[in-house]
């Protein structure tokens, strides 16, 4: 059967690509074309376009990128008319991915929504135009099925596609050594994969190395980001900057320094304590304030319904607090004591690994009716 997916950034692109993978497994003549990056390619199909063209985050920021949205709106659709899958598989990124659901369902399509658009949190109303355009709606968050069921939606639960990532990580045995960090302490930067974002968050993170003079600083390079890009923020000799191996980098880890985002539930599964940071444009950030309805920003908090991990957002992400928050989760301290037994506590809530192929399960049975 023929597959047309569509994945607006790394996260997408990461679950993707596992998602085709087992797709592959239940339906070994798939045929994949497909919007992500380099992991969903490595699956075999077409990339018609990388997600590094798409990523624009923000009010401001989309709005200031209006012409390129609006431009990649009319490619996707008119390729997608072109291809005609069996089946289109949705992939997060819900500003994009609802209209070419609204799109494909008024051409006679069959739509799957991999991994809920966070209506939970702000413009609720949302439920009713994917209750349209939708035809299943796989959640990876298990408080998300509740959220459907009031609105009269049967939504699927198919666990976290993280565990799966976790699970099948090719792990370098030789990675402190290569690295240089063989006997060292470590704190782990996490600054995002999105220029926006970088650019803002981590220069901020930077700027608490001198305050943890016994400890080294690794950071996770983003994929499609060049390292000179990095280097224009003031790294030194004994920054080290790893691209391709963030599960490595958390696998050692002592602490991390994490923007918002899926990296705050990764970085909790591998039960490394962590700071959430986050800054933006202060107007992108003061129309979210306004409008989002949620008391947290990280997956963690979210998940857990209480502060599990800390959260520096917009003025209180600054040098002198992160320094003070990591200072807490250092050593052996009853603050990353307790985080750790809180991160016992969410492993519970999302379950085992299979969320790939258990959505691959669901997709491949709506494609078939």
């Amino acid at each position: 059967m023929k597959y047309y997916l569509i994945a607006g950034e790394a996260s997408g692109d990461l679950h993707g690509s596992n998602l085709m993978k087992e797709i592959l497994k239940q339906d070994p003549q798939a045929e994949f074309r497909f919007w992500g990056g380099d992991l969903m390619q490595e699956q075999g199909g077409t990339l018609v376009r990388h997600y590094r063209e798409l990523a624009f985050i923000g009010f401001v920021e989309v709005l200031a990128n209006l012409r390129t949205v609006l431009r990649n709106l009319r490619q996707c659709k008119k390729d997608v008319e072109a291809y005609r899958p069996d089946v289109l598989v949705l992939i997060d990124f819900p500003g994009f991915n609802l209209k070419i659901a609204e799109f494909a369902k008024a051409k006679g399509m069959k739509v799957c929504f991999y991994i809920s658009p966070k209506i939970w949190a702000w413009n609720q109303k949302r439920v009713h135009r994917i209750k349209k355009a939708v035809d299943r709606m796989l959640c990876i968050l298990p408080f998300e099925l509740d959220f459907y069921k009031r609105f009269d939606f049967d939504a699927d639960y198919v666990g976290n596609p993280l565990m799966d990532a976790i699970d099948s990580y090719p792990y370098n045995p030789e990675f402190l050594v290569r690295h240089g960090l063989e006997g060292k302490k470590y704190i782990a930067l996490l600054p995002g994969s999105r220029r926006m974002e970088l650019e803002k968050i981590f220069p901020e993170m930077l700027r608490v190395r001198k305050h943890f003079p016994g400890y080294a600083f690794v950071i996770a390079g983003a994929p499609g980001l060049d390292p000179s890009y990095y280097e224009r923020f003031g790294l030194t000799k004994e920054d080290r900057i790893v691209f391709g191996q963030t599960y490595d980098i958390l696998k050692h880890a002592h602490a991390a320094l994490v923007t918002s985002g899926t990296a705050t539930l990764e970085t909790a599964l591998f039960r490394v304590p962590q700071v959430v940071c986050y800054k933006a444009n202060s107007l992108s950030v003061g129309i979210a304030r306004m409008l989002v309805k949620i008391r947290f920003i990280s997956l963690v908090n979210l998940i857990a319904d209480r502060e599990v991990v800390r959260e520096l957002i917009q003025e209180d992400c600054s040098e002198a607090r992160i320094s003070t928050e990591l200072q807490k989760i250092l050593g052996d301290s009853d603050e990353r004591t307790q985080m750790l037994k809180d991160y016992e506590e969410l492993a519970q809530k999302i379950g085992p690994a299979g969320a790939s192929a258990r959505a691959a399960a669901v997709i491949l049975q709506e494609a078939r009716k």
